[in-house]
């Protein structure tokens, strides 16, 4: 399998469900705990309820039924097991190529704090959908701040 093809393999077990990538790629003594982990997270935050929730316009009876101090676990979860996936399936050889990554875990655990009460056009997004959409400001910071690093790099 050519090499783009694996990562992007990796990216996509990874969304699926943290650990599976690494599984996949053969690392049972990391995948196994990410994918106990996740479960454990998932349990505690009730998140699969919150998701279906979500997912069927219940907007505030999802906010209601979160756990917040297990919630914010997942997003560091989440994208450091991609991180890892996508790295070790042979992504990630630049310098910095961890920031994408990084920076959505942050900004994705901001838009978990602030998801009840951030309004776009007048509408509460919630839990599952604003947190996602924090998603594209952070890999966009994380892209432009591995540029700007890497071109400081070359003028060195």
């Amino acid at each position: 399998m050519r090499k783009e093809n694996r990562v992007i393999e990796s990216i996509l077990w990874s969304i699926a469900l943290p650990g599976f990538a690494q599984i996949l790629n053969g690392q049972l003594l990391k995948g196994i705990p990410f994918v106990l982990f996740e479960v454990l997270i998932n349990i505690n935050a009730n998140f699969n309820e919150v998701i279906r929730l979500s997912f069927t316009g219940q907007i505030e009876e999802a906010i209601a039924n979160t756990n917040y101090q297990w919630l914010m676990f997942y997003p560091c979860l989440y994208f450091f097991a991609m991180w890892d996936a996508f790295k070790d399936a042979g992504g990630g050889k630049e310098p910095f190529s961890y920031l994408p990554f990084v920076f959505s875990a942050y900004l994705v655990t901001l838009g978990i704090i602030y998801s009840p009460y951030v309004k776009i056009f007048g509408v509460v997004l919630g839990i599952v959908w604003f947190p996602m959409l924090c998603t594209l400001p952070g890999l966009a910071v994380g892209l432009l701040l591995k540029r700007i690093l890497l071109m400081s790099m070359k003028k060195d």
